[in-house]
């Protein structure tokens, strides 16, 4: 066994939403000592380590693998409901982490779509959001399924954990790979524009930039521009757009009403009377009861298909779990709701049809990368 890694206690006790005084009460040491063992590498006794486990519900073995690459709150974009904590952030970016560990391990295995986003950090969100149809080839076309369209670009799509919920999503640039971790909690609508929204994140402020509401007003205006085009909209919403107008379009672009009724509002389409009128009426509904709602939500065909190879090959997300020396629970939690429900209940026997072949087979010694081949 390799020597104990510091670093992911730190880790682990921040993806528990616990403080160092709370470790150290339950795991029976002076919160000096866990000090010492967070930051300045003391290496605590076999037993002690034990203790930390059970106290944090992780794997012994996970206290002594390579150091994890964790994502730094400057350099991540955060979209939070403003009820959130730092804690809650702590354990968003704590889940990233472990979600990144995964992303490096499907990687080591399969080729995945190299990463294809541009910056375009002097552009207005919505000249970059035009520029990134045009480097993508996306025409004024509404896009099908956003995260399939990330992924094919090279994005490495995961979800966050429910302890997670009071965040919205974040992105970050881990080195030259772009990562976004989505709510998939939110309505099918919501969760396409958050994914819009951290997209717009990695190419408005790859390098810096605006931070807090400004950053979030410009990435939130990406999203929208990227989503709805202003030439379709100004073309297919009708002027003085009405409540049930604005319900019956949406379904063009896979938006929430409320989102269409902002970018009608923003084009000249609607006044501003008629946009409050219509956010009265869908507050009277509640935000997680959207109107003619889409009738599933998007899921990753990265995941989907890794999933689907490694079970062929007789390997179980159990198993994938104990290679990342990591609880069963937070390797689910990481790709909740972007996998399809066959890919995650069905056994060997799952009958549905493939979606793509993936080749060639796995082979574990030595590693292969076989292609995923992503439709966008």
């Amino acid at each position: 066994m390799s020597e104990f890694n510091y670093t992911r206690l730190e880790v682990a006790r921040k993806r528990r939403g616990l403080t160092k005084t709370k470790l150290a009460e339950t795991a029976g040491v002076s919160t000096r000592m866990l000090t010492k063992y967070e930051r300045e590498g003391h290496l605590p006794s076999q037993a002690t380590v034990a203790r930390f486990a059970k106290a944090l519900e992780f794997p012994m073995t996970f206290f002594f693998g390579d150091t994890l690459e964790e994502p730094s709150p400057e350099g991540s974009s955060f979209r939070a409901l403003t009820s959130a904590t730092a804690r809650q952030r702590d354990q968003a970016l704590s889940s990233g982490t472990l979600a990144m560990r995964l992303g490096a391990w499907i990687e080591h295995r399969f080729a995945l779509p190299e990463p294809d986003v541009p910056i375009y950090q002097d552009l207005d969100p919505e000249t970059a959001a035009e520029a990134v149809r045009d480097a993508w080839d996306l025409g004024q076309r509404p896009i099908r399924n956003v995260i399939h369209l990330l992924e094919a670009h090279g994005v490495r799509v995961f979800s966050l954990a429910e302890e997670c919920k009071k965040v919205d999503g974040f992105s970050v640039w881990q080195g030259e790979i772009p990562f976004v971790f989505l709510n998939t909690t939110k309505t099918a609508e919501r969760s396409r524009m958050d994914a819009a929204h951290e997209l717009g994140h990695l190419v408005l402020h790859a390098h810096g930039g605006p931070r807090g509401r400004e950053a979030e007003d410009e990435a939130h205006a990406f999203g929208s521009a990227l989503l709805m085009p202003a030439a379709t909209v100004l073309a297919e919403v009708p002027h003085g757009a009405s409540f049930k107008q604005i319900v019956k379009a949406k379904k063009r672009w896979k938006v929430a009403a409320v989102n269409l009724a902002r970018r009608s509002y923003k084009l000249g389409l609607i006044t501003e009377w008629q946009y409050r009128s219509i956010c009265i009426e869908l507050n009277k509904r509640g935000r997680a009861n959207e109107p003619n709602p889409m009738p599933s939500r998007e899921t990753s065909q990265v995941l989907d298909k890794v999933f689907r190879a490694l079970r062929a090959e007789g390997m179980s997300k159990a198993d994938v779990a104990r290679e990342l020396a990591i609880p069963l629970d937070e390797l689910n939690k990481s790709i909740f709701g972007l996998l399809k429900l066959a890919a995650v209940e069905s056994g060997p026997e799952d009958s549905s049809p493939p979606i793509a072949e993936i080749e060639p087979p796995i082979v574990r010694e030595p590693p292969r990368r076989p292609a995923l081949k992503i439709v966008s």
